[in-house]
């Protein structure tokens, strides 16, 4: 253990988003407080405005104070002014786009830097600044196998630069439990239908998640399964193509868009649905398998991204090449006609030994310690 640790973390934000950088981010925080209680921690944070739970260990920055045109700059000089007062042993950023300022203080301070791949953002790289930093970095750490291999190809990486830290989840917020009667009642399906769920933004750059094959496959589906329903959670800007879609294909009454859910009303749709799909091709990792599979519930994805990784490699779920509409049919089938066999309790246990947060302190603590730290 470093009683004496000194980190600089450069973070978008925690406490005004929760989305999946912002989430991983939160966890990361913590599990470094876990491995080592005594370290000085730094959070640098873009777009919050102040700590609304701070961290005992933490001291913060805040630059979301700026204009959205100043922030940037406003961020890196207190990234900076920080860095330089109280010289960090490590920095690690959880968005790649902040390495540049990571680098430069690599070469002004000897400040070695650590850098978080999740998904899209890692190989959809145009700023020559970042893709320089990339190469520099003393470690990246991906949370898949499958952003770790893009992440490589993308930027010529040298492979033993790059390690896997994969997500993790909160695993107390989704349990095993019954289907709840008022979400039969708020989407109005019959409460003998057989349900398919998908949570997933539904924006026009993220059409790879996969929503739309399920959507096509409705018709012949309900031939098969006669009470079958698709309810998807989630908002965005592809949802006016969507509806045009389910429109077309006539399955209005058999697909329900449920729009933005609340992180506190998730967990029961989760308890609602019969099956978990989401069958991407360019997912970076998939927290919403571990959620599903933490209720209980069997789990179809696609065997091409990092959905691979979240079911380790087909041990937790179904995997499924999405291009192949009748291989997909037939998992679907094989889920919802209980010709698939699966234990919901040993589903959740399995989910929580690979991805909760022990395992995922455990991961990082590896981390540090081949690092010296």
């Amino acid at each position: 253990m470093a009683p004496g640790l000194k980190l600089q973390l450069l973070i978008p934000e925690l406490f005004q988003s929760q989305g999946g950088i912002q989430v991983f981010s939160g966890f990361l925080l913590e599990a470094i407080a876990r491995i080592y209680p005594r370290a000085e921690i730094q959070v640098c944070l873009k777009h919050d405005t102040q700590a609304l739970a701070p961290h005992p260990q933490c001291t913060y920055s805040f630059a979301g104070t700026f204009p959205p045109k100043l922030r940037t700059l406003a961020y890196s000089s207190q990234i900076i002014t920080r860095a330089w007062r109280s010289r960090p042993d490590l920095i690690i950023a959880t968005h790649l786009n902040f390495a540049p300022v990571a680098l430069g203080l690599k070469r002004t301070q000897a400040i070695p830097y650590w850098l978080i791949a999740h998904g899209i953002e890692a190989w959809q790289i145009s700023n020559p600044l970042v893709k320089t930093a990339l190469r520099y970095a003393d470690q990246i750490l991906a949370v898949s196998d499958f952003t770790r291999d893009r992440l490589i190809a993308a930027q010529n990486l040298n492979p033993a630069q790059v390690q896997i830290l994969t997500n993790t989840f909160d695993h107390q917020r989704f349990t095993l439990g019954a289907k709840p009667s008022h979400l039969f009642a708020k989407y109005q399906i019959p409460s003998q239908a057989r349900i398919m769920l998908t949570v997933a933004r539904l924006d026009q750059s993220e059409q790879y998640k996969g929503y739309d094959q399920v959507i096509r496959l409705m018709p012949q589906l309900l031939r098969q399964i006669p009470n079958l329903h698709y309810l998807i959670v989630g908002k965005g800007n592809d949802l006016a193509r969507i509806q045009a879609l389910i429109h077309s294909l006539a399955v209005q009454d058999r697909v329900t868009l449920a729009g933005f859910v609340p992180d506190q009303d998730l967990g029961a749709h989760y308890q609602l649905c019969d099956l978990f799909i989401m069958p991407s091709k360019g997912e970076g990792f998939g927290i919403v398998f571990l959620e599903a599979l933490a209720s209980g519930k069997p789990v179809i994805a696609g065997n091409q991204d990092g959905s691979v990784t979240a079911l380790k490699g087909g041990e937790l779920g179904i995997l499924v090449d999405p291009d192949q509409p009748d291989l997909l049919a037939e998992a679907i089938i094989q889920v919802l006609t209980d010709r698939y066999q699966y234990d919901p309790n040993q589903l959740r246990q399995q989910a929580i030994a690979n991805f909760g947060f022990a395992a995922f302190t455990h991961q990082l603590q590896t981390h540090f310690t081949q690092a010296g730290l």
